[in-house]
């Protein structure tokens, strides 16, 4: 069977997948992956490891997950490392690794993995915010995408401050002889003590982080367009980070020690399936889908999360949580439409120009151009989740 022009297709198990369906499958898996990475580091939290030494782990397995084919498929592409170059990788692995991943695990502790998967439905508004206060992105209030974003930016600031300062009353709580079934479960379920106000503004922080890196990280990948080696010199830097912090935060020898199959599986879950499988097939995704078809699928893992959590950790449903998610994803997909919509400006604008009714030899480039592209192909990369 021939493929189509139309189409590309791909042999799977004796049939023909079109390419469109392989993109939906593992934008599917890949947001189960990122959820059941929310999960599983809950209950590494809860079983009692290490928030700086879990990071640790983490990273060193991504690095060496990520460092092979960075050497090998990036050897055309990667410019010679300078000292410039490795002042700045070390910057945005402050704020993209160690600012990042331990305000989440701070702001985890505290909440939960709904909620947690719920804020950060709020990144791609908070990264444009940023650059346009960076004027990085040209803000258009009287066209309706300028308009779409400066709402959907509201929303979801909206959002964040309800989770964060009305918890309200519990909508849904699991059947509680579920919970008694397993003692894996009970171990596993909701820690006690929770400040949730507190966790709410580390994970605020983990967001002005991870949008943080994703406008500083734009301008660096122009000038070394190498992004698998880039994120290994990231991974490389955040360890050496997490490591001084550990040097004076964390000093007993048995918070190294993996004490067992739990706190083993979460780690590797984390270095290689949440950081280093799903980074490959993200960077697949939106090579062929587009960053804002990746970028629309983030709320589903909100949604997956939710099923997880309340299944596997007997999480409880708040009134405050449940309409603060809802006001994030609804101003998400205020962006991400606005986005969009400024992609056809940009689209119409650039065939008016180069129109055969413009007999001009030179062909202009449109200066209309999304600078959101490179930021939103983080907003549920992997290793900074």
């Amino acid at each position: 069977m021939a493929d189509t022009s139309g189409s590309a297709t791909t042999k799977r198990m004796g049939f023909v997948m079109p390419e469109k369906m392989q993109l939906h499958l593992s934008m599917l898996a890949l947001q189960f992956g990122y959820a059941g990475f929310h999960v599983v580091s809950r209950a590494a939290l809860n079983m009692g490891i290490s928030k700086i030494v879990f990071p640790v782990y983490r990273n060193i397995l991504a690095l060496l997950l990520l460092l092979p084919f960075a050497y090998f498929l990036e050897k055309k592409d990667r410019p010679p490392l300078t000292w410039n170059f490795v002042i700045q990788f070390f910057l945005l692995a402050v704020v993209g690794i160690t600012a990042n991943q331990g305000f989440y695990l701070l702001g985890l502790d505290n909440t939960s993995p709904t909620f947690a998967s719920a804020i950060q439905n709020s990144v791609p508004a908070i990264t444009f915010l940023m650059a346009a206060v960076l004027r990085i992105e040209t803000v258009r209030i009287n066209r309706k995408d300028g308009i779409s974003k400066v709402c959907g930016t509201l929303l979801c600031v909206a959002g964040a401050s309800v989770i964060t300062l009305y918890k309200g009353p519990t909508i849904y709580s699991p059947n509680p002889p579920l919970q008694r079934t397993s003692s894996v479960l009970l171990a596993l379920g909701d820690a006690n003590g929770k400040n949730w106000t507190l966790g709410c503004i580390f994970l605020i922080g983990h967001c002005l982080s991870w949008a943080g890196w994703l406008v500083l990280q734009a301008p660096v990948l122009k000038k070394y367009p190498a992004r698998l080696s880039v994120t290994s010199y990231q991974c490389f830097f955040g360890v050496i980070q997490f490591l001084i912090i550990a040097a004076f935060c964390e000093r007993d020898p048995q918070a190294w020690l993996v004490h067992s199959g739990g706190e083993l599986f979460s780690v590797f879950y984390a270095g290689i399936v949440a950081s280093g499988i799903a980074f490959a097939v993200q960077i697949w995704c939106i090579d062929k889908g587009g960053p804002v078809f990746v970028a629309v699928y983030q709320p589903v893992q909100t949604l997956v999360v939710a099923l997880m959590a309340s299944l596997a950790l007997g999480e409880e449903f708040y009134l405050g949580g449940i309409i603060g998610a809802v006001l994030i994803i609804t101003g998400l997909y205020f962006v991400l439409w606005g986005k969009n919509e400024e992609q056809k400006f940009a689209k119409a604008a650039a065939a008016a120009i180069q129109s055969p009714v413009d007999n001009c030899n030179t062909r202009p480039t449109s200066h209309i151009k999304s600078s959101l592209a490179q930021p939103l192909l983080g907003s549920s990369t992997d290793q900074n989740a």
